[in-house]
């Protein structure tokens, strides 16, 4: 379980694919259908000082496991699942990554519960500074069914940060957050330009209340059926 609160940026270094004979690619896009491969993010000695090996790490916003580590590094296995999930499979090396520890029984609980579990991506399709901030809209793949966990000031996951949703358009799939000048010191989501993806994770508690209510409404339905059949009412 993450907060959402981004702890550091760290820097890809190394792409291990073994669909190809090139390791050390400085472009890469990988693909999902060949199977995952491993990353290794550097420029980390600040959140490494107490990492185990199976600790995790939410790489923009994606929860993944350290399978090796030193001072300066660590090592992360990408499976399909996660590359068809995220853009992940679309880091470069020398991109930058927001990441964040897993939370510990101390830590404040600034942002909000962030599983590391990402729904689907997003495009940025408005990027437009006001004042200091900077205001960014997103817009859905035409097949998502996330829009009714997306509301107006609820949270929403993005590359691992948790932000504040300013706005909802359903019938454009698209919704929006402001960027304060604190944030874009911090997330890399400030060097982001218009058509570049995000990684969502929606609000889990959005999830468990929508979908619990669907599944409750699923068993009474049976329930109800076999009681008029019992009756021989059907």
């Amino acid at each position: 379980m993450f907060t959402g609160l981004i702890e550091h940026t760290s820097t890809v270094s190394k792409i291990n694919d073994p669909s190809t004979s090139n390791h050390d690619q400085t472009k890469f896009e990988h693909d999902v259908d060949k199977g995952g491969f491993t990353m290794t993010i550097s420029d980390s000695e600040s959140i490494l000082d107490d990492c185990q090996i199976g600790d995790s790490i939410c790489v923009n916003g994606a929860c993944l496991t350290v399978t090796e580590f030193n001072k300066d590094s660590f090592v992360v296995g990408l499976a399909p699942e996660t590359l068809s999930r995220t853009n992940l499979g679309k880091l470069n090396i020398g991109d930058k990554v927001n990441c964040e520890r897993a939370m510990s029984g101390k830590t404040r609980f600034g942002g909000h519960m962030v599983q590391g579990h990402v729904d689907s991506t997003a495009t940025i399709i408005s990027r437009v500074p006001d004042g200091d901030s900077i205001r960014y809209s997103f817009q859905f793949p035409s097949e998502t069914t996330l829009l009714p966990y997306v509301i107006e000031k609820g949270y929403v996951t993005l590359d691992g940060a948790s932000l504040t949703i300013t706005f909802v358009d359903d019938a454009k799939r698209s919704f929006g957050i402001m960027l304060i000048a604190h944030s874009q010191e911090k997330l890399t989501l400030t060097n982001k330009k218009e058509g570049d993806t995000v990684n969502v994770e929606v609000d889990c508690v959005g999830k468990y209340v929508l979908g619990s209510t669907s599944r409750i409404e699923g068993l009474i339905e049976r329930a109800v059926e076999k009681k008029l059949k019992e009756k021989g009412l059907i």
